[in-house]
């Protein structure tokens, strides 16, 4: 195990800042408001009347990898999540490749949300409202974490009122109609799967806080307790509002609806609260990119550290004690996605990317010994196969473009092996 918690800020590691609280806190900013506000009506267009159950399967498979993600944190409490774990339980290789899929499918994710500012905010110029949105929250993190979690704090809270809001005014209409929850005939097990794959876009939050470690105090103790309760408290927010919004519009209505959220508001007869909810989609959304932007960076930093990105990357600020280098190579990539893509595009190419990084996880947590808190022997291959069989299950295009893209990132690992034989990790 490599500790750097000894290291000096602004040289390699950076200062331990963030307690309990802090963690969860961004990752219910990272994971609160992401998959309501963005995917929930794709994954009832391809689930239909079983959206609960891939919301279920979705939350079984994030269970299973939080769980194998916590132990690791715990154990290797750097910078980089999965990148740092598959390095040293599997290889330099699966270590790269986990780091590969993190940075390519979160930057994806990035600009995903900052589209949906956009779109919630001004859909006329949603893509000049996202590119701001970029370099506004890029400013943000760059000025330290700990304003970061201030800002998360604002964020969550106020996702949270309007999400209640909402649960309260549709579960509470006359039009709120339990029938609509039931399992129709139009229910497939590949409906189901791919849409759990999609929805598996909201739940990867909790990784902001591994791929933090570094900058957690007792990361040991903090880790494994922060990602469950971060989860947990997403899962029943997600059930919540899920059942509400189907209980007024149903899952066909809910399909076709381009603002879920504000559609059943209206359809429960609360117009007064619909520019509420937009201003909230909002205000999740910056609240999910902001986590994205800071996880993402600390990955890009520990891949830089070993050389498998340009070393400049991996400096830390000596007054702020933040890699900010990475942080404005990130920023600058997602104001570029941000400027020329589509939402929806690429809500699946980072599910899939996202769910490589997890099977990567899983298979590190298996070979774990009991000494180094390996978790039941279950969950890490349930959550394997799982990620493995949501990534296959999204659409087709989807995969062909992850797939090619991670064999992408193995050319470039096996280029460098060839230029540089020796490298080693720094």
């Amino acid at each position: 195990m490599v500790d750097v918690s000894g290291a000096p800020a602004g040289a390699r590691g950076m200062e331990r800042r963030l307690g309990l609280s802090d963690a969860v806190v961004i990752g219910l900013g990272s994971m609160v408001g992401a998959g309501i506000f963005a995917a929930l009506g794709p994954a009832a267009d391809a689930a239909g009347s079983g959206l609960l159950l891939a919301l279920g399967l979705a939350s079984v498979v994030a269970y299973c990898n939080a769980t194998s993600s916590a132990r690791l944190a715990a154990l290797y409490p750097e910078s980089g999540g999965t990148y740092v774990y598959g390095r040293e339980r599997l290889g330099e290789f699966w270590g790269y490749l986990a780091g590969w899929a993190f940075v390519v499918g979160k930057t994806a994710s990035c600009a995903a949300m900052a589209l949906t500012v956009g779109a919630y905010l001004w859909p006329g110029q949603a893509h000049a409202v996202a590119v701001a949105a970029v370099v506004a929250l890029t400013a943000v993190n760059y000025a330290g974490v700990q304003k970061s979690v201030l800002l998360t704090r604002i964020v969550v809270c106020t996702v949270l009122a309007v999400l209640a809001a909402v649960v309260v005014a549709a579960l509470g209409s006359a039009d709120a109609d339990a029938a609509r929850l039931g399992i129709g005939p139009d229910v497939t097990v590949g409906g189901v799967l791919q849409a759990a794959g999609l929805l598996f876009f909201a739940f990867a939050g909790y990784a902001r806080i591994a791929t933090l470690g570094e900058e957690v105090r007792d990361p040991a103790r903090t880790i494994p307790r922060a990602i469950p309760v971060a989860l947990a408290t997403t899962l029943a927010v997600y059930a919540l509002v899920a059942v509400a919004v189907l209980a007024v519009l149903g899952p066909h209505g809910l399909a076709a609806a381009t603002a879920p959220l504000s559609d059943a508001a209206r359809a429960a007869g609360a117009d007064w609260l619909v520019p509420v909810v937009r201003a909230g989609g909002a205000v999740a959304a910056l609240g999910a990119l902001l986590g994205l932007i800071l996880g993402v960076s600390r990955t890009t930093l520990a891949m830089a550290r070993d050389r498998h990105l340009p070393h400049a990357l991996a400096a830390v600020h000596p007054r702020f004690g933040v890699p900010h280098r990475a942080e404005l190579a990130v920023g600058a990539v997602v104001v570029l996605l941000a400027a020329t893509a589509d939402v929806r595009e690429v809500i699946g190419f980072s599910s899939f990317g996202v769910l490589a990084y997890y099977a990567i996880a899983n298979a590190s947590a298996w070979t774990l010994s009991a000494e180094e808190g390996r978790p039941n022997r279950l969950v890490p291959l349930t959550g394997l196969a799982g990620c493995a069989a949501l990534a296959f299950a999204l659409p087709l295009g989807t995969v062909v473009t992850g797939a090619a893209v991670l064999v992408a990132g193995g050319v470039v690992h096996g280029l460098q092996r060839a230029i540089s034989p020796r490298r080693t990790g720094s």
